[in-house]
This record gives C-alpha cells, structure tokens and sequence, in this order.
C-alpha cells in the first residue's frame, strides 16, 4: 500500500469517527427529561388530585401529589393535610416505615393540631397488626410468643390517645384496642417466665412472673404468673416466698386448673385479628 493510500485511508476512519460522534451527541440532544405533568399545579388541584386517588385506591398516584404538596407548598393548609393523608395511604400500601415517618414529620411540626388524636390512632394502628398477625392467623400461633415491640409501640400510642384527647372519637376503639394489648403484652410475660423455669433459672423466671402481677393488675394470665412463682420459689428453696405465691394464688384463683394440669397449656388456635 502506497503512502498516499494509507494517508486517504486515515481520512476516511478519522470522518467515520466524527461522524459517530456527532451522531451519538445528536442523539443524546434530542433525548429529552419526562415533563412533570403536575407542573405549575397549585396546591389545591394537587390535593383535589391525590383524593380521587385515594378515593379509586391509587395510592402511588396520591403518594406523588402528596408528597409534591409538602415540597412545593410546605406551609400553607394542604401541606398539614397532605401529611396526615401521606401516613394513611402508606399505610394502606403497607408502606409501615413510610406511614410512620409521615407521622414523626407532622407530630414535629404541629404539636398541636387538631388532627393529633388521629394521628396518634393511626399510629397505633400502624403497630398493631404488623405482618406477623397474618402469619399467626395461618399458623395458630399466639401472637403473645412472638416479639412483643410492636406492640408496645401500639400500647404507647393508644396509651397517649387517651390520657390526651380522652373525649376522641377514636378513644373508644382505642380502649378496646388496649384491653386486649394489655393481656397480650402479658402473656408474653409469661412465656419468658416459663422459658426461663423450664431451663433452670429459677430467679429469673420469678422476677418475669413478678412483673406480671405488678405491671398488669387483673389479667387472666396472672394465674398461671403466680402458679410460675411459686414453683421458682420451691425450687430455690425459699419456703416463705413460695408459700405467699401459694397463698395469693389460692385467694385470687381458688382450686387453680395449674396444680392439677402443671405448665402445659391445650393448642389454641385463638386469632387476635376476630377481636376487630
């Protein structure tokens, strides 16, 4: 090949090349963002949006407008609103982590709105059933052997529901809510007092039983909390401790079904979610 050759040659692979090139930057140029379809909205067409939204059970579409109320609008009116909607429709889309955030926002920034007591309600429902219910409602499972934080973090809620807004209208439900928070959060008690006896820590499974009949005045599992003392205190050898466990569980329980069938409990197929 001729020096000449070989000169054209590189001509031509130098043009190809810029002619690639200014093919992909023209391609790259004609390449254009998606246009928000809500911009310029107000705040009220946004919200007047996410409602319907809500209202057909499109909840990323009301995600989207909401969330673009408390960026674009942070203080007027919709911006409170569009928090206390935000918490609900994660809720709805099992989004818990999101819903709660949303809360935590508005709790920060309006202490004192009206909408508090809701706000409270819907966070404690948000704990209340967490995914692990469904999984006991398949297995049979009580819910009172499972990690009991979530519904502490109910009980919490509920808890501050009524001692701040007692006259709510969602005071009611949450009363009903906490009887049952209170017996399940108990029998969880329990069944760590059990899990220490039958492994031999005696000390540690009458301080657990302790707690149940300090911290949880009246629920049915105390029997079965005093019956877990008692034989502790057998066990350790501290006759005086175990005889004022037998005492109160004979006065509070008379004829207790424990002394006849022991720690053992019959399968239940009990599901927490029948209450409501």
């Amino acid at each position: 090949m001729t020096s000449t050759s070989s000169t054209a040659l590189q001509r031509l692979r130098h043009a190809a090349l810029v002619l690639s090139v200014a093919a992909l930057v023209a391609a790259c140029g004609s390449i254009k963002p998606e246009k928000d379809p809500t911009a310029g909205w107000p705040a009220e067409r946004l919200y007047s949006d996410a409602r319907e939204a809500m209202a057909a059970g499109s909840w990323n579409t009301a995600r989207e407008r909401l969330e673009a109320i408390e960026a674009r609008y942070p203080f007027g009116v919709h911006a409170q609103q569009s928090l206390i909607d935000q918490a609900y429709v994660n809720w709805k889309d099992d989004e818990p982590e999101q819903a709660l955030a949303a809360i935590d926002r508005f709790e920060q920034q309006y202490p004192n709105h009206p909408g508090s007591d809701y706000m409270l309600y819907l966070k404690g429902l948000i704990t209340f059933t967490p995914a692990s219910l469904i999984y006991n409602s398949l297995t049979g499972q009580d819910p009172a052997e499972r990690d009991p934080k979530g519904l502490r973090e109910s009980y919490e809620s509920f808890n501050q529901l009524l001692a701040r807004y007692p006259d709510s209208r969602y005071a009611a439900d949450a009363r009903k809510r906490l009887t049952w928070l209170v017996d399940t959060i108990a029998r969880n008690e329990v069944y760590v007092a059990e899990y220490y006896y039958r492994r031999g820590a005696y000390i540690a499974a009458a301080n657990r039983a302790q707690t149940v009949i300090t911290d949880f005045e009246g629920v049915p599992i105390a029997e079965k909390a005093l019956y877990i003392m008692y034989l502790s205190y057998d066990k350790l050898g501290l006759e005086d401790l175990r005889d004022d466990a037998k005492r109160v569980l004979d006065l509070n329980f008379p004829n207790s079904k424990y002394y006849e069938q022991g720690l053992e409990e019959p399968v239940s197929y009990w599901n927490p979610l029948n209450w409501f």
